[in-house]
């Protein structure tokens, strides 16, 4: 009992401490080569993405109907003015 309380307390910190370090680092190499293990025996498998749809031109003034474009420029009008 020469060891005075704090003596005693300080080395439970140590053991506990060092205890979970070698804990933790054992468990950061196990989780590495468990990664290896799995990545060398089951590849994961490269799927490639769709090829880009390509986007049909904007409609211009042309492609649209004329009755359509009455239409539209009544409306604007319509809005411009408040009704």
């Amino acid at each position: 009992m020469d060891n005075s309380l704090i003596e005693q307390g300080l080395n439970l910190m140590l053991f506990g401490m060092g205890t979970v370090f070698i804990f933790l680092t054992i468990l950061i190499f196990a989780t590495g080569a468990m990664s290896k293990v799995i990545l060398r025996w089951f590849p994961e498998k490269i799927i490639e993405p769709p090829a880009p749809r390509k986007r049909p031109k904007s409609a211009s003034g042309a492609s649209i109907a004329p009755a359509t474009l009455k239409i539209l420029q009544a409306a604007v009008d319509q809005h411009r003015k408040g009704n």
